[in-house]
């Protein structure tokens, strides 16, 4: 990758001339690679730019700035050029790229396809695919102990069917307001975490505050964070309210510990940060979020099917939102664990016996319009979707949208995520070449991508994938894993001793890499990709439209580069990538299975080279 940018932006332009006929075909997969095609895939992967320094665009250098600044989005509709461009705004945006998908993107415009898709459901939901498989019933399987089912639902609703984009943004959200299945231990703990992907999905492109309540009020999240059974000060007992959710709905979920700027740089008073809260804050707001358990309106009980001496829950209550209110417990109390005394943090004071839902609409309220919100939610969605340094100006424009969509509302997500993508920052194509842009894509999804580029579906329908964070037999990741409320990376990591910390540059994601997930990486993907590693099998792709050009090594290559890299493979890798495609000795007439060895090593050797693995 190189330092140098190009010297005149290669830009989108505003629709002259009739788009291009659709390509023909699209692509679809299936499973045989050798040995020493992992550590050929391994010597790519870590020929190029070494320590991290390309992964990511600095936050005082940034991406190539636009020309234009923040002007409203013109009249005339603005069109990828080219098939590389639409590709790249595709895996920007989405989860996968395909000819079908480049073709309708450079049709439509960017802001027409991304609106489209942005008004488009989920074609099923966790809880639909739940019910679907029996998984909500109470049977001799237990279901209700197993967190595994979790795990299917997660791969499943990556893999497959919806709409792409607004998957993607909920992805991306569910590394901020951040719940993970390792730690929720409730009886129907993955049906749990369906409602709270659920939820994400619902409220991808509605409202923050919106949003934001519905976590709060999640059983997932108030196992995750103590939220549930939270009570409040007992004097007699020295009990005081838990602050774990009050910190980190500050901390984490809405305003971070520093005053920003609204272009995401830090405030400074005496060339020292500014902090948002205090401890005294922390205690103050921690009192609104007591008292809350689960609702059991509605809900009956089940004898425990293996004659265990308990009953089990109908799963809808592990769905509906938690309250305070003590009439809907399943075992009223006669006094209410709400605490009634006065509430002080960020300024604002709850007057004392003020009910639980008031305070919390109270400091809800508060939260959300402190003007830290927009630059801190903004900057770290803009480092999920595309580049890891983005510069402040991007920020600015981001956290701008939050603060008002044009229409005077606060906390548009939909005109959030539309001003991430269609930012002129992120459309430049200069930014390609720019080796202070970009972002490392995380281990999930290049495994999603993989599935969804080659059209892989599950043999049992049931997304048998199971928990894939383990760096050495799995891929160093899972949906809705993450080892800790900060998430499986900081946003602020910086790797040691790397380039990326020689620029000042941030590169989160990098925080995931180390010796054993990069090989463990490459000797996974090669079995996962002919389809010989266990954990995998029950995903089967085909490779269809590969097959009916794989004689054509070149042919080959540019097709998956396109939609694996968005044509960003290098002169170099490709030179080092033929020489070893055209060892298999392929021609029109070769049956599939040697067919099938050559496009399992050009995938391997496509997703294990950095071109791909640094997202630009």
């Amino acid at each position: 990758m190189s330092d140098e940018l190009l010297e005149a932006p290669v830009r989108p332009e505003v629709e002259t001339a009739s788009p291009p006929a659709p390509e023909a075909g699209e692509a679809n997969l299936s499973p045989a690679i050798t040995k020493g095609a992992a550590v050929s895939a391994l010597a790519i992967a870590t020929a190029a730019c070494g320590g991290g320094g390309g992964s990511s665009g600095g936050s005082s250098s940034g991406g190539t700035p636009p020309t234009g600044g923040g002007a409203p989005p013109p009249v005339a509709v603005v069109t990828p050029q080219t098939d590389e461009e639409a590709a790249r705004f595709l895996l920007q945006a989405s989860l996968s790229a395909s000819t079908a998908e480049i073709s309708s993107l450079r049709s439509d415009g960017f802001e027409p396809w991304l609106d489209r898709q942005m008004n488009r459901n989920n074609d099923q939901t966790a809880r639909q695919f739940f019910t679907s498989q029996g998984y909500d019933q109470v049977t001799t399987e237990r279901y209700y102990f197993d967190s595994s089912i979790g795990d299917n639902m997660a791969w499943s609703q990556l893999l497959q069917g919806g709409s792409g984009v607004r998957k993607r943004a909920a992805l991306a959200m569910s590394e901020f307001f951040v719940v993970s299945l390792s730690s929720i231990n409730n009886t129907w703990r993955a049906l749990a975490m369906g409602e709270y992907w659920d939820i994400l999905n619902r409220n991808a492109f509605g409202n923050f505050r919106e949003l934001l309540e519905e976590i709060t009020l999640n059983p997932a999240m108030g196992i995750f964070l103590n939220t549930l059974g939270n009570r409040k000060a007992d004097p007699r007992s020295g009990r005081v309210p838990d602050e774990n959710f009050g910190r980190e709905i500050m901390q984490l979920f809405t305003i971070g510990l520093f005053e920003l700027n609204n272009d995401g740089t830090v405030r400074t008073s005496g060339g020292e940060p500014i902090e948002t809260y205090t401890n005294e804050d922390v205690t103050g707001i921690s009192k609104v979020f007591t008292g809350y358990d689960y609702d059991y309106t509605g809900i009956g009980f089940t004898p425990d099917t293996r004659g265990g001496n308990f009953d089990i829950p109908d799963a809808d209550y592990t769905r509906q939102p938690m309250t305070a209110d003590q009439s809907k417990w399943r075992f009223p109390k006669n006094e209410s664990f709400h605490s009634d005394a006065e509430k002080t943090f960020l300024g604002v004071t709850i007057p004392a016996n003020t009910g639980a839902v008031e305070s919390l609409r109270i400091a809800l309220d508060t939260l959300f319009n402190h003007p830290n919100v927009g630059p801190f939610f903004g900057k770290q969605m803009i480092q999920r979707l595309v580049t890891s340094n983005p510069s402040p100006a991007y920020v600015d424009r981001v956290a701008s949208a939050f603060n008002d969509n044009g229409s005077g509302t606060r906390g548009d997500l939909r005109a959030v995520f539309k001003a991430i993508l269609l930012d002129d920052e992120a459309l430049n194509t200069a930014n390609v070449t720019n080796a202070n842009f970009g972002k490392l894509r995380e281990p999930m999804l290049r495994y999603a991508q993989w599935a969804r580029t080659f059209g892989a579906q599950s043999a049992s329908g049931r997304y048998e994938l199971g928990n894939t964070s383990d760096t050495s037999d799995r891929i160093g990741q899972s949906p809705l894993r993450s080892p800790s409320v900060f998430n499986f990376f900081r946003p602020g990591y910086v790797p040691a001793g790397s380039q990326a910390a020689e620029r000042n540059l941030l590169a989160p994601e990098f925080q995931l890499v180390n010796e054993t997930s990069v090989a463990g990486y490459v000797n996974q993907m090669e079995r996962v990709i002919d389809g010989s590693v266990f954990w995998s099998r029950d995903i089967q792709p085909q490779y269809t439209n590969e097959l009916a050009i794989a004689e054509d090594s070149n042919a080959l290559l540019d097709r998956l580069d396109l939609l694996l890299t968005a044509g960003q493979l290098s002169d170099n890798t490709r030179s080092l990538i033929l020489p070893v495609l055209d060892e298999i000795d392929v021609t029109a007439t070769s049956d599939n299975e040697t067919k099938l060895s050559r496009i399992h090593l050009a995938v391997l050797l496509i997703m294990a080279s950095n071109d791909y693995l640094i997202q630009k």
